[in-house]
């Protein structure tokens, strides 16, 4: 299969994406295991997101296999994993939604 093609697919299926999605991406931005994202999410939200350990692996298993993160490493049973190019576009993307959808709400907000 074309990769362009797969790409596209794989685009369509995480736009828009979940907040754990979102988070994992972003969190994964520098090399990062599964509760270390957890820990830095909460971090992030002041608490307000807790992603529990079966969320947290099941989607790094699933972004791991449709190629938007990589496996770097194992440490004392903890899997490093980092953001691909391809993650990082489904990212950009997904920051550039939730961009517009800001700047609609504060547009339609200050026009009232």
């Amino acid at each position: 299969m074309n990769g362009k093609i797969n790409d596209a697919h794989i685009k369509k299926v995480y736009v828009p994406m979940t907040e754990t999605g979102f988070y994992i991406l972003l969190c994964l931005r520098e090399e990062n295991h599964g509760y270390g994202i957890v820990q830095k999410v909460q971090e992030l939200t002041s608490g307000e997101i807790l992603i529990t350990p079966g969320t947290m692996y099941g989607s790094l298993s699933k972004m791991e296999k449709d190629g938007l993160i990589r496996f770097i490493r194992e440490e004392n049973k903890r899997k490093t994993y980092l953001i691909t190019e391809l993650g990082q576009e489904i990212l950009d993307l997904e920051i550039k939604r939730i961009k517009r959808l800001y700047q609609n709400i504060t547009e339609e907000y200050t026009n009232e």
